[in-house]
């Protein structure tokens, strides 16, 4: 996994620019984060990490701003804060947030090891940073692909139970 750093106070129009909203995902995706990093949205590759400021995702309620860091392929997000309307919209989606209070320590473009039940992040050549636990129904979302996929599964469980297949 590979980092890219951002300063604090990335808000959600930054994320998901007001003027792409008209369009559907994948043109959002190209303006993503284009007022603070031109080169993210055609340079991140699935599985990258964004490391960030405090207050990360403040802003709009915007669902998008959480869909278009899924539909690039970002694995997670490090920061010492987020706001708390997109905390929400990224488990909802699928993306995992950890808060760690040192992430500013982190570089651009460093390799980034994620141990979330560990309480961990790992930048390669530096020494191990703790992360805020978190709840382990968040995770268990973020392994579903969010919370529709999670509930969908969950149905279809319980079919399957009652009818013995």
């Amino acid at each position: 996994m590979r980092t890219w750093r951002l300063p604090a106070d990335v808000d959600t129009d930054q994320l998901a620019p007001g003027p792409a909203m008209k369009h559907g995902i994948d043109v959002i995706a190209r303006h993503c984060l284009e007022a603070v990093r031109p080169d993210f949205a055609a340079g991140v590759r699935r599985g990258d990490v964004i490391v960030a400021g405090p207050h990360f995702g403040i802003g709009s309620s915007r669902e998008q701003a959480a869909a278009v860091l899924v539909h690039l392929g970002v694995a997670a997000v490090v920061a010492p804060s987020f706001g708390g309307l997109f905390f929400r919209n990224a488990f909802n989606i699928g993306l995992l947030l950890l808060v760690c209070r040192e992430a500013e320590r982190i570089g651009d473009g460093v390799g980034l090891a994620l141990d979330p039940l560990g309480g961990l992040v790992l930048p390669s050549g530096g020494a191990p940073l703790a992360v805020e636990p978190t709840p382990p129904f968040l995770l268990d979302m973020v392994q579903a692909g969010g919370l529709l996929p999670q509930l969908k599964a969950r149905l279809a469980a319980r079919k399957e139970s009652r009818h013995g297949t």
